[in-house]
């Protein structure tokens, strides 16, 4: 056992045990297996929310995903980011032999051995993504999704012992810092306000003596915060989104639609030219995505069709359509779902995957309209200007 990544602390007569894993370390389920069984305590706390929970306990937990289901609550891109992200741990996993998360499952196991109540100490995890998108504007959005992305094409291996000194707390620090450098408003929610909501359920675990389970970068930031006391209410409550962007998002429209019936009224031709690289802008560009995606013929059509139309209306978004089009004409089947978790890891099998290839499509066609109205709407001012 390594207590370097053993943190002790008592707390009104109460002991913790906190242990720093790496999320895909053999070595780290072994020492919580080994902690667990020496310290014998009341409740195991570990590093999961009940969604995430569920995850790790079922690995069929693809086979009853619903794609029209998660198009149609706009959770496309949201879905992606889930899969991109856990496709780098699975991989590391997938390279040490072990199972992603198992550490939290040696955590459960144990405490079910030991009849210790279980604690499911983390924030849920649909909270955080929604207090991080929050927090990121259009910019920020955008590299993040590009960042993420990077991932699935980079293939990088890391040694066990690489892996390890990921545990030690000055490179992690280190790690930390430009994380924050890289996404200044990502950090809070994703780190700071997660340490908050683990600490205060850590302490509040029933029982004399509490084991942690924790990924490694966390217990820093718990040993910062479990000294105060934390609003989990507040810790818990989705955003209020600015109205701004919704005023932006039907300003833009209603501009560029009075632009052209105004030029349409002083100069029919300039304003058949204004409608006509509107389409075409839109349209384009929108198809171009799903294209990009590899998307069905008619994927791509719908696309071109939708775009102008779906641009002028924040309502609507072309790449639900083609999205729509493209699960009916190439429906995930069970298969497709049984090996989602592995096609995921690597950039081939993310556009294999008839479950992907349907995310692709949404986002990919999504991220073409809007540069379509962008560059269509300047082209629409263009000719106006031109023929004041």
């Amino acid at each position: 056992m390594n207590e370097d990544n053993i943190t002790r602390l008592t707390m009104n007569d109460k002991e913790l045990i906190l242990i720093g894993t790496a999320h895909v370390s053999k070595s780290s389920a072994e020492e919580v297996k080994h902690v667990i069984e020496m310290e014998q305590p009341d409740s195991v706390c570990v590093e999961l929310d009940e969604q995430r929970y569920q995850s790790v306990m079922d690995s069929d937990r693809w086979k009853n995903m619903d794609i029209f289901k998660v198009i149609r609550e706009k959770k496309a891109t949201l879905l992606f980011m889930n899969l991109a992200i856990s496709s780098f741990q699975n991989r590391m996993a997938k390279q040490f032999g072990i199972k992603p998360g198992q550490e939290m499952i040696q955590g459960i196991e144990s405490a079910e051995s030991i009849g210790a109540d279980l604690v499911l100490a983390d924030r849920d995890i649909q909270t955080t993504f929604a207090r991080i998108w929050g927090n990121l504007r259009f910019g920020g959005k955008a590299k993040l999704i590009t960042s993420i992305f990077g991932s699935v094409i980079v293939q990088e291996k890391i040694s066990e012992a690489e892996l390890e000194r990921m545990k030690q707390q000055d490179t992690l620090n280190a790690a930390m810092h430009e994380f924050s450098q890289a996404f200044p408003r990502l950090k809070e929610p994703l780190i700071d306000e997660r340490d908050q909501y683990l600490a205060q359920k850590i302490k509040e675990a029933p029982g004399k003596k509490v084991v942690a389970v924790l990924g490694a970068a966390h217990i820093p930031g718990i040993l910062k915060e479990i000294e105060h006391e934390q609003d989990l209410t507040k810790l818990t409550e989705i955003p209020k989104r600015s109205p701004i962007p919704k005023l932006i998002g039907w300003a833009i429209p209603l501009a560029i639609i009075s632009v052209i019936l105004y030029t349409f009224l002083n100069n029919p031709a300039a304003g058949l030219e204004q409608t006509i690289s509107w389409l075409l802008w839109n349209g384009s560009l929108s198809a171009l995505g799903a294209a990009i995606a590899f998307g069905h013929p008619l994927a791509v059509l719908t696309a071109f069709v939708i775009a102008p139309l779906s641009s002028l209306n924040p309502l609507m978004a072309a790449g639900w359509f083609s999205g729509f089009v493209q699960a009916y004409i190439r429906r995930p089947n069970v298969g497709d779902l049984e090996v989602l978790s592995d096609d995921v890891q690597s950039l081939k099998g993310f556009w294999q995957n008839k479950v992907t290839r349907v995310l692709l499509v949404v986002i990919l066609t999504n991220i073409g309209s809007t540069l379509g109205t962008f560059i269509g709407g300047a082209d629409v001012l263009r000719v106006f200007f031109e023929n004041l």
